[in-house]
């Protein structure tokens, strides 16, 4: 099938390219080919047969074969291709290229993939790269770049920028996150534009027929990534750039945060009070004001006098203290500052054209900043935390790393400043930091992360970093920066995290509660419900602010907040199993409908589009806020084909009549003729389960180094649109160390199926790993199903069976081996 213009396209081409036929030159590689014409290099090889690398140069041989984004394995891998006249083929995809060095990915079956609209214009090092774009095409990705979901029609820039207060049409923000997906007729392709500087994509904003990316500099390289499924090209992305790694299990506890807990004192109220308040939380944060005048590294024992002693207290009742370390050094020659000493003695700082040391006004007042790109002054920075994790101080967030400079209109250092490059796999060379600025904060995370591994080797690191790049996901989590406390940005929530999700950065968050701004006691509680079902949950404010710890305002406010938490708590096996399942393959935690149910709808355009603000934790739970949250009007719920359960209530909603199977445009017209309708209720977000999901809880705990006491709970929610079967898993291991890599985990698997006398059979697979788990039974809840014996069968015997409110219930031994269960 034919993309738009490209008929007419061809036939003006065939009139033109035969003059260029003779200037055009051809070398097959055993992994893809190389072109060459009129001073310009293009050289485009398989990595898999699903991923293709693009490489061009004007001018020019090919840049340096180097990335700070993409793994060394991943970008040197290969496979065998069969060359064609004018290109290759892998068991996947075709590659043709025109004499003019247009460039054809199609898919086997003719299916055209991404085809360029015009050769790629240069001017000088400036470039512009150009593909075709159909009306109903759709694009995601891109980071937390704000805006909706969906990036069609809108251009960007990446150049990572300290952006207080960032509203809906904002651009740059923070991070600069060059992967995009693009999603046609239901076929995925995702782009990965390998460019530090300072990039641009535009997806039909200028021309609502072509989208194009380029940069001022720096090389043409960019990968390609083959579904056609969308969850094919995130794990393609995770090969590329390295999944987030498991976090330690209290990183996903509830987070409490302030700029700032400006005292000791303060701090150990704040902690008293979730306790004596019965609020389950796993972590305190201190910022910048618990330093001597604001230096990193230092601790002002005037507010702080027993820090070592307070942090063990912390620790003694279950709080995991995380403490800011900004990159900023203050510029304190011969006052006694350690990392100030160190660095200079060491050479560790980036410089001035001059060769001097670049000084920049921050936090501290003038400050130096060290040259991450050099493995050296890596190493160096990773030494400063000796201290810190000697007191036992568990996480460090890393701000102000875009890098923010206070002086300039531009918020960040000069385009002169210089960098050296001393990395593996680079070739040493000094850069400006036009080159170096987007990567600076990654590379910051990445000294952080690095430098904690080498002084807690059997730890999982926890960094928290503003500013990133693509790959920064394998050093560090991230958040939105410094929102606001209004609706809009409550709203802007979901389409960030997801967008963050897609490019690589699944374990995020954004400031419950707004960071700029004070939010009304609605605002606050319906944000912190939404925050319970998101891969990080943190509490934050500015100063000026007023509180938004879960107890103020009043005890009915504080009661809904809590127990939101609380079902986060309950719900933490499954979002360790979810988190697990990410260190594996690169999926989401939080995720869009669409990589779910690709083929939801008629036309093959995302799910999500008709959905509002729905997503799914996990593949199995849909979380269903108000679109518009501050409006108490009733709101229409799509939800995707199939069976599906409310969370709270249990009540089954069946929605058989857009199972796969049936015609599509009969599927679509079933839904719109049976619209779920919720009428905005202060003390609840609307959650549903997916039918055939086994859905593991525990019970409620106050940090996640409590031992739950009792048995795991396996929620049953059988699937009456396929079959009327479910299935899922849980994994646990120790919750902080590396020891999971050796064996020490446990992974649990469970199916169940109603066989045909109505009874049901609840399977459970042989334990896998030699971690023991807290639990030594189950809890078996059974939604949607009715007994007509009320009987349990075991292999030991019978067993009681229960039924309340239509939830059939009982409680079986886990015996650690294959176990057959029967409900009659």
């Amino acid at each position: 099938m034919l993309r738009p213009r490209t008929l007419l396209s061809c036939l003006l081409l065939s009139a033109s390219l035969a003059c260029a036929q003779s200037q055009i030159q051809s070398h097959a590689l055993s992994n893809g080919i190389e072109f060459s014409a009129n001073g310009t290099t293009l050289r485009i090889v398989a990595l898999r047969d699903d991923i293709l690398r693009v490489r061009e140069s004007h001018d020019a041989p090919l840049p340096e074969d180097a990335s700070w984004a993409v793994l060394t394995p991943s970008r040197t891998a290969q496979v065998a291709v069969t060359p064609q006249p004018d290109g290759f083929e892998t068991q996947s995809l075709r590659v043709s290229v025109t004499p003019d060095l247009r460039i054809t990915v199609s898919d086997l079956e003719g299916h055209i993939l991404q085809q360029d609209s015009e050769p790629v214009r240069w001017d000088g090092t400036r470039f512009r790269i150009s593909k075709e774009k159909a009306l109903d095409d759709h694009f995601f990705g891109l980071g937390d770049k704000p805006g909706p979901l969906d990036r069609a029609g809108q251009s960007y820039v990446m150049w990572n920028t300290d952006s207080f207060g960032w509203q809906e049409s904002t651009d740059p923000i923070y991070k600069s996150i060059p992967f995009f997906l693009e999603f046609h007729e239901g076929r995925a392709l995702g782009v990965l534009f390998d460019n530090t500087w300072r990039t641009y994509f535009d997806f039909g904003h200028e021309m609502p027929d072509t989208y194009s990316f380029g940069a001022p500099n720096g090389p043409i390289d960019y990968y390609l990534m083959y579904g056609p499924a969308p969850k094919q090209v995130v794990e393609d992305y995770a090969w590329l750039t390295g999944p987030t790694p498991l976090p330690p299990l209290w990183a996903l506890g509830f987070q409490q945060s302030r700029y700032s807990y400006e005292t000791e004192t303060r701090l150990m109220q704040v902690a008293d009070r979730l306790r004596a308040d019965h609020i389950p939380a796993d972590a305190l944060y201190l910022d910048i004001d618990y330093q001597v005048k604001n230096r990193p590294f230092t601790v002002n024992t005037e507010a702080f006098p027993n820090f070592p002693a307070m942090v063990k207290k912390l620790s003694d009742d279950h709080f995991h203290l995380v403490v800011i370390t900004d990159l900023h050094i203050a510029d304190l020659p011969n006052q006694g500052y350690a990392p100030y000493d160190s660095g200079v003695a060491g050479d560790e700082f980036v410089k001035n054209p001059d060769g001097s040391n670049y000084v920049g006004p921050v936090w501290p007042g003038p400050s130096v900043f060290p040259d991450f790109t050099r493995q050296k002054s890596r190493q160096w920075w990773g030494t400063l935390y000796k201290q810190f994790v000697a007191d036992g101080v568990a996480g460090f967030w890393n701000d102000m790393n875009e890098p923010a400079v206070f002086r300039y209109p531009t918020k960040t250092m000069p385009d002169d400043v210089q960098h050296r490059i001393d990395e593996p796999g680079f070739t040493p060379r000094t850069a400006n930091h036009l080159e170096i600025h987007n990567v600076y904060g990654m590379e910051n995370s990445r000294a952080t992360y690095d430098g904690l591994l080498a002084l807690r080797p059997d730890e999982r690191p926890f960094v928290l970093t503003r500013a990133s790049y693509a790959g920064g996901q394998r050093y560090a989590a991230t958040w939105t920066g410094d929102n606001s406390s209004t609706w809009n940005h409550l709203r802007q929530t979901v389409p960030q995290i997801l967008n963050l999700g897609l490019s690589g950065f699944a374990f995020s968050g954004a400031d419950v509660g707004g960071f700029a701004g004070s939010p009304s006691p609605e605002l606050l509680t319906k944000w912190l419900e939404l925050a319970a079902f998101q891969p990080i949950d943190r509490d934050h404010a500015a100063k000026g602010t007023r509180d938004h710890e879960p107890w103020v305002d009043c005890p009915e406010q504080e009661a809904i907040r809590k127990r939101y938490i609380e079902t986060r708590y309950r719900l933490m096996p499954y979002l360790y199993s979810v988190a697990e399942e990410t260190s594996r393959t690169g999926l989401p935690i939080d995720r869009p409908l669409f990589l779910e149910f690709p083929n939801a709808t008629s036309d093959g355009h995302p799910f999500d589009l008709d959905a509002g603000s729905e997503f799914l934790l996990g593949s199995e739970l849909l979380i269903v806020p108000n679109p518009s949250p501050e409006e108490v009007a009733p709101y229409e719920v799509h939800l995707p084909p199939g069976t599906w359960y409310d969370f709270w209530t249990g009540e089954r909603i069946d929605r058989r009549g857009q199972a796969s199977g049936l015609d599509l445009e009969k599927r679509d017209d079933l839904l719109a003729q049976k619209p779920l309708m919720l009428t905005p209720r202060l003390d609840t977000l609307n959650a549903y389960v997916r039918g055939g999901s086994i859905l593991p809880m525990a019970p409620v705990t106050q940090s996640t180094d409590v031992t739950p006491q009792g048995p795991l709970t396996l929620r049953v929610y059988p699937d009456f649109a396929t079959g009327q079967s479910c299935q899922g898993e849980v994994y646990t291991d120790d919750g902080h160390s590396f020891a999971y890599r050796q064996g020490a985990y446990l992974r649990e698997r469970f199916t169940c199926s109603v066989n045909a006398d109505g009874s049901l059979t609840l399977r459970e697979t042989a334990h896998e790993g030699s971690y023991q788990p807290w639990w030594k039974s189950f809890h078996v809840e059974v939604y949607g199903w009715q007994p007509h014996q009320k009987t349990v069968e075991l292999a030991s015997g019978h067993a009681a069976l229960q039924q309340h409110d239509g939830v059939v219930s009982t409680e079986i031994p886990d015996t650690g081996t294959n176990l057959t269960v029967t409900l009659r």
